[in-house]
């Protein structure tokens, strides 16, 4: 197994896909076969990190870490890791870290923890773009040197008006002719902190008229004199995303750089800019090549990093790991399973066209894999007594239900039945409706695991709520025993032994938006919040849950699939999330 996977994530990019026909393809031809595999990307140029292994392709997952990572990050880990996984290759996981104003070291071991959740480790191949600053910075006085880049003094404003618009050309700035040197002077200058923030900034000098507005001279350095978080005060000019990603693809040669669409426009500079380096000696080829899919539209979330980072900061949710929200950190807290995830990338497969990928399947992906490993338990989230009046006081017998009715191997456990239970409110009508088969005066229904009993009445409070529920019981009918069917019975019921439940805390997540599309047609997303998005309940469990650990999951019989709560549980008194309910309770 490859070292970027856990045991279990073999499954993930296993189908067919135009990224793979490519990459089919490119090692048919023997693209990389020549290539040099042992950390010199180019002439006298020594990798930043541990000497690159063997590999048939490389990929990797370069996040910012400037926020916790989403469920549409997921789609991207799940496919360069198992593609990497696929080919016997290796995925690198890197921090795009050229943004010191927003980076912070939460943010890293937050990435670092999801993706290793997720079921995927990166071995010796963790890198930040902050490792190659050095050589981003001799790469841009190469460009300069060779007439492909210079320093330009206009204004943001001015900078934006001359560079036209995406149907009128942009026009060449005051600075754009001005000699490789004075440039060169000017850059040095900015990087020794001569030159206030904004005051110039470096600029690729590609052609201002092009109708692809990416190539019309993008800024690729610019002046921060901000704290980095690794590098402290050493720098106070900084590469842009679109300058530092194809460099840092490059020095670890990567193979594949698998983007999402909105980078599509961007490739033309991608391929020009390593090109340059490359024939000035910097870089060594092949160079790598950008490939571009579909990013991951879910409908009923907010994938917008803005848009998450309002949420949290405008307390809508209780943190980055709010179960609401569509942060890996939230899923995991939520109740979701990392197979779940890798189940879903597979299930909506890679495409090179946007399209909306509905909620329900993300759900369904979770049931299937819920079902298979949860154990059952039984709860009644909103309990009301009935008593058995024909079952003696004081007296208690073990009932005995399944830990999993698809694995017999995990055996049965005891269900104490006594005289005094709790039942489901809903399980009871004094005035039965067509077709309900549970307890009305009159009726019959099983004790599930338990006896037949038939309802005789109710009390009720002052106000007309019912309060006891009083039935009489068969007691040839146990389940389990030679006479449990001589009674026939449509209705079967849940139920816990009143003396032996414990009440406790549960959550019921639901969708954050009750729409499915928060803030369309551009109105205020936070418009669309679900208000019933949680509910908090005291409900009545099972006895042997008092003992469930955090991050434990099992199906509540009938209500769906819960997880014991990671932050607010405490030894002995666990609190519950639903995960995701036993159906889709959103069909129309």
């Amino acid at each position: 197994m490859s070292k970027n996977a856990k045991p279990g994530a073999e499954t993930v990019a296993s189908t067919s896909n135009f990224i793979r026909s490519h990459i089919d393809a490119d090692l048919s031809a023997g693209k990389y076969a020549a290539r040099s595999w042992g950390g010199k990307p180019g002439p006298a140029r020594v990798h930043a990190g541990a000497p690159l292994d063997a590999a048939k392709i490389r990929t990797r997952f370069p996040p910012e870490p400037n926020g916790y990572l989403h469920l549409g990050h997921a789609k991207s880990i799940c496919l360069n890791f198992g593609l990497a996984l696929h080919y016997a290759g290796a995925c690198h996981l890197r921090f795009d870290d050229t943004n010191p104003e927003k980076e912070e070291q939460e943010y890293v071991d937050s990435i670092r923890d999801a993706v290793q959740w997720l079921g995927f480790d990166w071995g010796p191949n963790g890198y930040f773009a902050s490792d190659y600053f050095d050589y981003m910075y001799e790469a841009a006085e190469y460009l300069i040197s060779a007439g492909h880049a210079y320093v330009d003094e206009q204004s943001a404003e001015e900078m934006r008006a001359n560079r036209g618009t995406l149907t009128e050309p942009g026009k060449p700035g005051p600075w754009r002719d001005r000699p490789a040197a004075e440039s060169l002077a000017r850059f040095r200058e900015m990087r020794e902190g001569k030159h206030a923030d904004g005051a110039m900034v470096l600029r690729a000098k590609i052609d201002i008229a092009s109708p692809n507005i990416n190539l019309r001279d993008p800024v690729i350095y610019r002046i921060r004199k901000a704290t980095h978080h690794r590098t402290g005060d050493a720098w106070c000019i900084y590469p842009l995303y679109t300058f530092a990603h194809p460099i840092e693809d490059a020095l670890e040669q990567i193979t594949h750089s698998i983007c999402t669409l909105e980078f599509e426009d961007q490739r033309p500079f991608y391929d020009w800019l390593l090109g340059k380096l490359a024939d000035g000696g910097l870089l060594a080829r092949p160079l790598p090549q950008q490939i571009e899919f579909a990013r991951l539209n879910l409908t009923y979330v907010a994938l917008s990093k803005r848009k998450l980072i309002q949420l949290v900061d405008e307390k809508h949710v209780s943190g980055w790991d709010d179960p609401r929200l569509p942060t890996l950190a939230g899923a995991r807290r939520r109740g979701y399973t990392p197979e779940g995830f890798r189940l879903f990338a597979d299930r909506i497969g890679v495409s090179k066209a946007d399209s909306w990928i509905e909620y329900s399947v993300l759900e369904d992906c979770m049931r299937d894999h819920l079902n298979e490993i949860a154990e059952r338990r039984i709860a009644v989230l909103d309990p009301v007594k009935l008593v058995i009046d024909n079952y003696p006081e004081g007296q208690q017998e073990d009932c005995f239900a399944p830990n999993h009715p698809q694995n017999p191997d995990l055996g049965k456990r005891v269900v104490p039945l006594s005289r005094e239970l709790w039942i489901e409110r809903e399980d009871f009508a004094e005035q039965a409706p067509k077709g309900f088969f549970r307890l009305f005066p009159g009726n019959s229904v099983r004790l599930r695991y338990g006896y037949v009993v038939k309802c005789t009445g109710c009390e009720k409070d002052a106000a007309g709520n019912v309060t006891v529920v009083h039935c009489e019981y068969l007691p040839e009918t146990k389940s389990g025993t030679p006479g449990a069917e001589t009674v026939k019975v449509k209705g079967n019921i849940h139920w816990l032994s009143a003396a032996h439940s414990q009440a406790s805390e549960v959550r019921l997540y639901d969708r954050l938006f009750k729409e499915a599309h928060p803030g369309a047609g551009g109105r205020d997303f936070l418009l669309d919040l679900n208000p019933d998005s949680v509910k908090t309940i005291t409900a009545q469990l099972e006895p042997s849950l008092a003992a469930a650990g955090p991050g434990t999951r099992f199906q509540f019989e009938r209500h769906g699939y819960f997880v014991v709560d990671t932050g607010d549980s405490a030894p002995g008194k666990p609190v519950f999330n639903r995960a995701v309910t036993l159906r889709d309770s959103w069909v129309k």
